[in-house]
């Protein structure tokens, strides 16, 4: 009920800030389970979709959005429950295939469930290798995956701001990719990333964004820890040059 609360209730604030538009609409099957497999550059993505998209999306939230202490936790894992998200352990493993198996349960039951390809947001606006989740979870269930782009997102809503600019989103849903239900021992790894990098194609078409064939966490990962490289030498630098004006 939250969630449908949120798109109509708050959808028209949000159409007043964020103006979504959309296109390929109708290529969303209107029943069945279905994969929304969209790139990722702005945390108000997952706001996007649902004022876009007819029908519930249910998607993967951090396990941090379920862990937090006191009234503001328990809030906030009940809002995120209430509006179809659940919590995904981002460490890998194990703890990784725990919400992908949750994920396949959705769509089993028929419903959509929403995926970010790559995993993270964007570090600079382009877009990232695919992971395979998404491949995955459509070969286990034979439901079609809904290549989406979005474009204009990042503009709207930099890292680190949390209230967005006033100004124009898109999401595009192109034409579902269908794809034939396997049995476990059928899929293998290469027919999982022909599938991943068919999709990721397909939302660079559509966003016309530039592809990197690196995965977006490893990026990341690189930048902060040349950040906090910089940081410290800048820190002994200006330790040096305090020392010597001290001598």
């Amino acid at each position: 009920m939250l969630y449908w609360l949120f798109v109509k209730g708050l959808g028209p604030l949000a159409r007043w800030r964020i103006d979504p538009q959309a296109k390929g609409v109708s290529n969303i099957p209107s029943t069945g389970g279905a994969i929304i497999a969209a790139n990722h550059l702005a945390v108000i993505d997952d706001a996007l979709i649902p004022l876009t998209c007819p029908r519930m999306v249910h998607f993967m939230g951090k396990a941090e959005y379920f862990e937090g202490k006191g009234i503001k936790g328990r809030f906030k894992k009940w809002w995120f429950t209430s509006v179809g998200v659940f919590p995904v352990d981002r460490s890998g493993g194990s703890k990784s295939l725990g919400a992908l198996a949750h994920a396949r349960g959705i769509l089993e039951q028929g419903k959509l469930f929403g995926i970010h390809v790559e995993g993270t947001r964007s570090p600079d606006g382009r877009l990232y290798r695919g992971h395979a989740g998404a491949a995955k979870l459509a070969m286990e269930t034979g439901c079609p995956i809904v290549p989406t782009a979005i474009i204009g997102s990042r503009e709207l809503q930099r890292p680190g701001q949390v209230i967005p600019a006033k100004g124009h989103a898109m999401v595009i849903y192109g034409a579902p990719i269908l794809v034939k239900r396997r049995a476990p021992e059928q899929i293998t790894h290469e027919s999982l990333r022909e599938l991943t990098d068919r999709v990721v194609a397909t939302i660079g078409r559509m966003s016309g964004q530039e592809y990197v064939d690196e995965y977006a966490q490893k990026v990341k990962a690189r930048l902060k820890a040349e950040a906090a490289a910089k940081a410290a030498a800048d820190v002994g630098a200006t330790a040096g040059s305090s020392s010597e004006a001290r001598s």
